[in-house]
């Protein structure tokens, strides 16, 4: 199933800090980014342009009574007051484009790094962590860029203002110089009152969004055991604890908000009434008066979005950091390798002492499931790096090959494997040009036919995510036709049968051998069924080989091995 996203190669991002990422950012679409500078700078000067065109109406037009000059300058007005109107448009459009290709960026970098991680991210991050950077996170970062080009044009303009207040009147300049940095100064600790409550709160939200989906997950685990009720209250205190951080976000981000307006209106009405007292002086024209009113108004909207880029700026920073802290999660055993993976040979593991044959099928039953899933793990090269791989595959150590190919020789699938949402085909297409009658095939296998006969649409019906709508077996055999269709060199299955009944399970050990003939199948289960099939089984006692033959031999011979499997055994015969 091919991935569509907004950037085939989103690029490489820095991940020494959030300023660094959102610095990335701005240069990944620099000539976009100077085009919305150079329109938001026109578009806010021109602002400052119009209260100088209307001072010269009432200066050279009605205080003149000169009725031509008036019309020049109302015309002038009007033209004006349309290219305004056109940058306005051009400006926001722009905008929208820088803020929508960062969001698009963002989203493709993390995509390709979470699949990077594979394994190692559930043992890294929780699941509400990643849900909570990808989706608010993203966002909050990309909005940023959209005061890049308005912040550019709130400078030129504070720098216009000024200078036409200059040449107004001197005083009146110098009061704006120092007093917009005041501005600045008074909101600064505000702002990082704000970095540090948001920081909390994203924190634990999104350890509260991985309890919401544990909950929902198991929830109908939850009902059978009759804990939905203890969880229901452990969720409702620490949902009031997040809601209280919640309140306190909302407090100082009012208080910046409230700023934000308040203080530039005191200070720009500060402006004002200097300039009124100097009309009344006769220090300035009462056009120049009026201009200056404009300036003021004009003032507003960069001293505005100077503000509001630095409130911006805080919540950005915090939501790139938790972007950067993802980004730097490094894949486990990413192997370093160069080789080839070779086409065939035998698979050995140092650590239990199991060796599997190539182009056969091997039971493997351990008498304890952690080592089971952990001997899962070597063989497929899948165990934290702290953890030496000694595996050989055919006498070439798996840290040796290159990953790549690594992952499609060599293929471990368990029995809670994550389906994703989409048609039942797109579910099951793992490799490019998968026709019908190959998933029809492994379907067959699976034993899985009656699954898709059942649905409305057959194989072109939707599914949601982890295929709630279907029962365990089902999903169970879903994924195991999933893993047919990859077709490895190598299929490990862990207890790839387990929520199916006896009937189901015989039919698929038989369907199993022949579909996998001639290719090295391991089965990790405690299944006699499967077990029976195998051309050879390992015997696992405390995580190493204890004995190996076919599954009778080891029935007759061993007691261990058969009290391990007599339960199963005895399950299936009834």
């Amino acid at each position: 199933m091919a991935l569509r996203l907004p950037h085939l190669d989103p690029g490489v991002p820095p991940t020494t800090g959030p300023l660094r990422y959102m610095w990335w950012l701005v240069r990944s679409q620099r000539w976009r980014i100077l085009r919305a500078s150079l329109v938001g700078t026109a578009w806010m000067v021109g602002l400052a342009v119009r209260p100088y065109l209307v001072s010269r109406a009432i200066d050279d037009g009605l205080r003149a009574d000169d009725t031509a000059a008036l019309l020049r300058w109302a015309a002038a007005i009007v033209v004006a007051g349309l290219i305004l109107a056109y940058l306005g448009i051009i400006r926001h459009r722009t905008m929208t484009f820088v803020r929508e290709d960062a969001t698009g960026r963002s989203a493709g970098v993390l995509l390709r790094h979470l699949a990077r991680l594979g394994a190692a991210l559930p043992r890294r991050m929780a699941v509400g962590e990643v849900a909570t950077v990808t989706a608010a996170d993203i966002t909050n970062t990309s909005h940023i860029l959209t005061t890049t080009g308005p912040g550019v044009g709130a400078v030129a303009s504070f720098a216009t203002v000024a200078y036409l207040l200059w040449t107004v009147a001197p005083a009146l300049a110098l009061f704006v110089l120092v007093g917009v940095p005041l501005i600045a100064v008074l909101v600064t600790p505000l702002l990082r009152r704000l970095e540090r409550a948001e920081s909390a709160y994203r924190h634990e939200q999104g350890q509260l969004t991985t309890r919401a989906s544990d909950i929902v997950v198991g929830l109908r685990v939850l009902a059978g055991v009759g804990g939905r009720g203890l969880f229901n209250e452990r969720y409702g205190a620490v949902s009031k604890g997040l809601l209280r951080k919640g309140y306190r976000v909302g407090a100082v981000n009012s208080w910046v908000e409230a700023l934000t307006f308040t203080i530039p209106g005191f200070f720009l009405a500060a402006v004002v009434w200097l300039s009124a007292r100097m009309a009344a002086d006769g220090t300035i024209t009462i056009g120049e008066m009026v201009a200056v009113y404009g300036y003021v108004a004009v003032l507003s909207v960069p001293v505005w979005f100077m503000l509001e880029m630095g409130h911006q700026a805080i919540r950005a920073r915090v939501a790139a950091r938790r972007i950067v802290a993802v980004l730097r999660i490094q894949p486990e055993n990413t192997g370093g390798g160069t080789r080839t993976a070779p086409r065939r040979g035998e698979l050995v593991d140092p650590a239990s002492g199991l060796v599997v044959p190539p182009g056969v099928v091997v039971g493997v039953a351990a008498d304890d499931p952690a080592a089971a899933s952990a001997l899962a793990d070597r063989l497929g090269h899948f165990q934290p790096e702290s953890v030496k791989s000694e595996v050989t595959w055919d006498s070439v150590p798996l840290a040796d090959i290159a990953l790549e190919e690594l992952r499609a020789g060599i293929l471990v699938a368990d029995h809670e494997s994550y389906l994703f949402a989409g048609t039942l085909r797109e579910l099951l297409s793992v490799k490019e040009n998968t026709g019908d009658e190959h998933i029809r095939a492994a379907l067959h296998t699976a034993s899985a036919d009656d699954v898709a006969d059942a649905l409305p649409e057959g194989l072109a019906t939707p599914l949601d995510a982890r295929a709630r709508t279907l029962s365990g077996g089902q999903r169970q055999r879903l994924r195991l036709a999933r893993a047919l269709l990859a077709e490895p060199e190598v299929l490990i299955l862990v207890d790839p049968t387990s929520a199916v009944d006896a009937h189901t399970e015989a039919r698929i050990a038989e369907r199993l051998r022949a579909k996998r003939d001639g290719r090295t199948t391991v089965l990790v289960t405690t299944s006699p069924l499967l077990l029976g099939r195998a051309d050879t089984v390992a015997f696992l006692r405390a995580g190493r080989v204890a004995g190996t033959g076919t599954h009778t031999d080891l029935l007759d011979r061993d007691p261990d091995y058969r009290a391990l499997v007599a339960r199963d055994l005895d399950e299936a015969l009834t």
